[in-house]
């Protein structure tokens, strides 16, 4: 648990900070729950436990843990697939699950699992949850009830028939999303959100706008804190891929904004113990039965631009919502749902980076692809197959690059002390000594495509090959039977491998393996802190042999 020290300097900030991305949140809140499918309150309550919790918890100091769209879309989806069992005990047992596997990931140091999901995925991920959120929002934007139940179907089925929109309902969207714009260019932009649900809200109810509904048409607003319910672990089997999925999503986001803001000691976060955090928010939350909650890039900016100094800034931001929630929770019920609609909609529109699409299209046909295909099976797919499918893309893209990566250079010395980078030829020469350097990957799918280029020694007699092998700690089983069948090649024309620059993890390798068979030990010259050090005793060790066998074939 992180020491946290009041500073009367600091202080202030930290409250406005609080003050500003609480009143950001808490719209946010509403209209996730309302994502997900279930009752508004149950956004603000992950946020009335998590939020703190996280903030208490968290090595990031600034991350803001609060509802995000990708993972309210999400948990819609995951509860939509379960039938015949009550939305809010599925809810809570989803969410602590959640908070169960991120905690669990933390507290195993497994932080670097992220890595493995790139950025082609995230962007195509990403892109896709904002086109569902803005098509999924439609009908409480225009009052048009789509006979479809997709997001997509019922979205375009609703563009297509603007004839049939509810005039009042879409004044008071189409109202709130110009408030939103235009109190976003002022001084109020940091409450630019909450004012605009407000006063499409209030205008709604000043005009009497009978048709247009309000949450309190669609949901019973609970009073007073929530109350702890422990959750039905029978329901686990049934939620266990969806936990999994929205536990990587969750903690995929929070690592693109722990990286991008650093502590106040100029430090960037542990990533670990980033998870641990989020996932202990999201245990409590699932005792309430609120929504899973991860880091969001939105409310830490916020937070950050009202001048947060410390991590007490989003400790104040819960404990404000939790007064809120307490004191005005009866309001909830008034706000008109094409409000709620309206910041959906603009969330999703902000969320569509067209700059990142841009860059990731520019980089090359394998990306684009990528994030074309995850695009496409987010929009059609349950968002826990669309996941799934973007960490397996991800990872046959890393063996792919991995595997493509691999380069083989020949490495002359020159008389002058200098070392020329040459490309690798293609056959030996008898009697030759050749230098090579390996350079990239030389696990399984790496070690297939060295052993092609490595140079061919067929009717080179007495050649010496240098492999040199510092830029690995540790080698593959593969790489292990590439180099012993090289060598035996070597040795079936006479000549020999010879391997430097071999660090302590590899040699021990070689000789569990018993790979000193076929390679010699005393032609295994280990990495020195020296450069080249090893390389250059090789070398002249080479040359020698190669002398003595010239001098042994004219006597």
């Amino acid at each position: 648990m992180p020491k946290i020290a009041l500073n009367r300097e600091t202080l202030r900030s930290d409250i406005t900070a609080g003050t500003a991305s609480a009143f950001v949140t808490i719209p946010d809140g509403l209209a996730s729950a309302i994502l997900a499918g279930v009752n508004p309150m149950q956004g603000l309550y992950a946020l009335m436990v998590g939020t703190p919790i996280a903030a208490f918890t968290l090595s990031s100091q600034f991350m803001y843990v609060g509802n995000t769209g990708a993972m309210a879309v999400a948990t819609g989806d995951a509860l939509a697939g379960v039938s015949g069992v009550n939305s809010l005990a599925a809810l809570g047992v989803l969410t602590f699950m959640v908070g169960l596997i991120q905690f669990l990931l933390g507290i195993l140091r497994l932080g670097g699992i992220t890595r493995f999901v790139s950025n082609a995925v995230m962007v195509g991920f990403m892109s896709g949850i904002a086109l569902l959120i803005i098509l999924g929002q439609l009908s409480h934007f225009t009052g048009y009830s789509s006979p479809y139940d997709r997001n997509v179907l019922s979205g375009l089925d609703t563009l297509l028939n603007f004839q049939a929109w509810e005039m009042p309902t879409f004044f008071v969207g189409a109202l709130t999303i110009g408030l939103i714009v235009g109190l976003g260019k002022t001084r109020l932009k940091d409450f630019n959100m909450i004012l605009a649900i407000l006063l499409g809200s209030v205008v709604t109810a000043v005009f009497n706008l009978t048709t247009v509904e309000t949450i309190g048409d669609i949901a019973d607003i609970p009073r007073g804190f929530p109350s702890f319910t422990l959750p039905d672990f029978s329901l686990i089997p049934l939620l266990l891929p969806s936990a999994l999925a929205l536990a990587v999503i969750g903690l995929v986001q929070a690592v693109g904004v722990s990286k991008t803001v650093p502590n106040t000691d100029g430090n960037f976060p542990d990533v670990s113990r980033d998870f641990a955090g989020q996932g202990m928010a999201n245990l409590a939350s699932g005792l309430v039965q609120g929504l899973p909650i991860g880091g969001t890039m939105s409310e830490t900016s916020v937070s950050m631009s009202a001048g947060a100094k410390s991590r007490l800034a989003n400790i104040f931001s819960g404990l404000i919502i939790i007064v809120v929630v307490l004191l005005f929770g009866n309001f909830v019920e008034r706000i008109a749902m094409p409000t709620i609609a309206a910041l959906l909609i603009f969330a999703g529109y902000e969320a569509i980076k067209v700059k990142e699409i841009e860059d990731v299209w520019d980089i090359g046909a394998g990306p684009r692809v990528i994030m074309l295909v995850t695009f496409l099976a987010t929009l059609v797919w349950p968002l826990q197959y669309a996941v799934l499918v973007g960490v397996i893309l991800s990872i046959l893209q890393y063996i792919s690059q991995s595997a493509s990566d691999v380069r083989l250079v020949a490495l002359e010395p020159q008389e002058d002390g200098y070392i020329v980078e040459k490309e690798s030829p293609s056959t030996l020469t008898a009697r030759s000594v050749t230098l090579l350097r390996v350079y990239g990957s030389v696990f399984y799918a790496a070690a297939a495509n060295l052993e092609e280029m490595l140079p061919a020694p067929q009717g080179a007699e007495r050649a010496v090959v240098i492999l040199n092998l510092r830029g690995a700690d540790r080698v593959g089983s593969t790489f292990i039977k590439v180099i012993e069948r090289y060598a035996l090649k070597l040795r079936a024309n006479g000549g020999k491998l010879v391997l430097t620059g071999v660090h302590a993890g590899v040699l021990d390798q070689i000789e569990k393996t018993e790979t000193t068979e076929a390679i010699a030990r005393e032609d295994i010259f280990l990495a020195d802190e020296r450069l080249m050090y090893a390389t250059w005793q090789a070398w002249q060790a080479a040359q020698a042999w190669v002398k003595e066998g010239e001098e042994d074939t004219a006597v």
